[in-house]
């Protein structure tokens, strides 16, 4: 790996969310593209997310929106709402097809991967990206419990990076965020209006979103 490495990086949106929040921080993506500048040429850098397009207020808008317009390429297609066996209300949203297809067709452009995903259905596409002579690394948590990351994708990669370590770099802590902006769950329980305080990021001299 050198300075010179051509990165592309490829964001599992919900896996990353869920590992970093298990871990006791927050992504902070301007930071986190900062981070991967500095390791080479960074080529692309992709994230994706399914969301609930009937929902009048989505909690992840105001992220996708920031991403789309700072440097990342997000992927984002309808979540799908279902009734399981017991009535509970589920959604399901995969968007590991549309990961692999992106990072098959930039694998000629590329000398290094970065692999956001605990995902073992990742292992292959793994493999695929080795073959064609890119490395790869993965970054999740194996210091979870129980671990975010499937062992055989672990196993797989070239390097694996545990999340943790990367926290004082691209995280910021949880529990910065102010009472307001946070549910018992830790979930925002209504339309957040300042992205710095919520994910990090600033927009063009204005922070606040919505009337």
């Amino acid at each position: 790996m050198t300075s010179r490495d051509r990165i592309a990086l490829f964001i599992d949106g919900a896996n990353l969310h869920a590992t970093a929040r298990n871990l006791g921080f927050e992504i902070d993506y301007k930071r986190l593209l900062k981070e991967f500048n500095a390791q080479g040429i960074l080529v692309r850098a992709y994230y994706y997310t399914a969301m609930i397009d009937d929902q009048e207020y989505s909690s992840l808008r105001p992220l996708v929106d920031w991403l789309d317009y700072n440097g990342f390429r997000v992927v984002t297609k309808p979540a799908k709402e279902f009734i399981d066996a017991a009535g509970r209300r589920k959604v399901k949203g995969n968007m590991d097809i549309e990961l692999a297809i992106d990072a098959l067709d930039m694998a000629p452009y590329l000398d290094r991967v970065v692999l956001f995903s605990g995902d073992g259905d990742f292992r292959s596409l793994v493999n695929a990206l080795q073959r064609r002579g890119l490395r790869v690394t993965v970054i999740s948590s194996i210091v979870t419990q129980p671990p975010m990351v499937a062992d055989e994708l672990r196993r797989q990669a070239d390097e694996f990076i545990d999340l943790a370590n990367l926290a004082s770099r691209v995280g910021r802590d949880i529990a910065e965020r102010s009472p307001r902006d946070r549910s018992p769950e830790g979930r925002s329980d209504e339309r957040p209006r300042n992205l710095q305080s919520r994910y990090g990021i600033r927009q063009n001299g204005d922070e606040e979103v919505g009337p």
